[in-house]
């Protein structure tokens, strides 16, 4: 299996993110929605991992399984919050073990009700000094291009980052809805010395509520015009969703013209949209 981190030389990549569902007829459309996508010959595909290790399991047996079949490799999302270190090591073990050499590694997110989340860890960077330890992995971590929701301020943010990427492979960043937010954070990492590579999050949102929701979680600001458009499709599904490929589609040909390493798109596990974007933009 291929070290994504060999990838980034042939040229921008393309990659798409799914997560894991929790119904056997969720798997079979998971299979089916990445065997239609593979035809786009994405460089690599990404499996999410719920909240405190929710989908541990889950997402180990499908990163091994669409490894052993697929000609791209397949990269686990790995967060440590909740977990302890004994956890993460047997985990990451089981991925060496099945030749599997890239994690994606995260913090990921602390109770919602504000309780202790009664982990080992308490930065991601103690994650990757394991995944280190354990293995050789190509290893990518997040970027939040409109500041890590926790950050006191930019520069505490931009630094911590930095000394983030100088540990890892790459990045991929949080979804934003303009542009100019993450060509600000490559420009402020390439002043700070930084030349991994930074893939842009992309996110084809398909409702209106939930787009809503992920954007106040993360910080990541909605402008108004789209605010508008959004409230004349909201509760029309299918508006929604042709919504979101059309704004997706006008982000990509802004991020092109700006030289960016690749593009990361956020599934949602949803083919029909990702085809769609490939019609209007050319993704493959």
């Amino acid at each position: 299996m291929t070290h994504i981190s060999e990838l980034f030389a042939d040229g921008p990549t393309l990659s798409f993110e799914f997560f894991p569902p929790k119904t056997e007829v969720g798997f079979e459309n998971l299979r089916a929605t990445i065997d239609v996508l593979a035809t786009l010959e994405p460089t690599f595909v990404s499996l999410t991992y719920g909240a405190g290790g929710s989908t541990r399991e889950t997402t180990r047996d499908l990163v091994i399984d669409l490894n052993s079949r697929l000609p791209f490799p397949a990269m686990p999302h790995l967060t440590c919050v909740g977990q302890s270190k004994a956890e993460i090591r047997e985990l990451l073990e089981s991925y060496r073990d099945a030749g599997i050499h890239n994690v994606l590694a995260l913090a990921g997110d602390p109770p919602s009700d504000g309780s202790p989340d009664g982990g080992e860890f308490t930065y991601a960077t103690e994650l990757i000094e394991l995944v280190r330890d354990v293995g050789e992995f190509t290893i990518g971590v997040a970027a939040f291009p409109e500041l890590h929701p926790r950050s006191p301020d930019r520069d505490s943010d931009r630094r911590h980052l930095v000394e983030k990427l100088e540990m890892v492979d790459f990045a991929i960043t949080q979804f934003f809805l303009e542009p100019h937010h993450f060509l600000r954070l490559r420009d402020e990492l390439d002043a700070l010395g930084v030349d991994k590579p930074l893939l842009p999050g992309v996110m084809p949102f398909i409702n209106v509520v939930g787009l809503r929701r992920m954007a106040a979680m993360n910080h990541s600001h909605i402008p108004d015009e789209l605010q508008q458009r959004l409230d004349g499709v909201d509760g029309d599904a299918e508006a929604t969703r042709r919504l979101g490929v059309e704004h997706a589609a006008g982000q990509i040909e802004v991020l092109r013209r700006e030289g960016v390493a690749g593009l990361h798109l956020y599934s949602m596990n949803r083919p029909d949209s990702i085809r769609d974007l490939d019609a209007l933009v050319g993704l493959h």
